[in-house]
């Protein structure tokens, strides 16, 4: 049942320099609440990757999983393209 509840995000790979491990980054658009411009944020999630099968530029999906490491809680998922 909790299975359910992770978080699913997509992002691009933006360094896959370390072992079992990329960082990936995720693009979110937010209106702005009163001039209601879209405005552009991301975030970069450290990501096991157990095969290192995830290259440089690669759009991937990852989800919320156990603490693996110090900074590394998102597991990846499969490569999109």
């Amino acid at each position: 049942m909790a299975r359910e509840r992770r978080k699913v995000l997509v992002g691009r790979v933006t360094s896959d320099r370390m072992d079992k491990t990329v960082v990936v980054q995720v693009e979110r658009l937010k209106r702005h609440a009163r001039y209601g411009k879209v405005l552009r944020f991301h975030n970069k999630y450290k990501v096991h990757d157990e095969q290192n099968s995830a290259k440089l530029g690669d759009m991937v999906k990852i989800i919320e999983s156990k603490p693996t490491s110090k900074e590394k809680r998102w597991a990846l998922v499969e490569i999109l393209n």
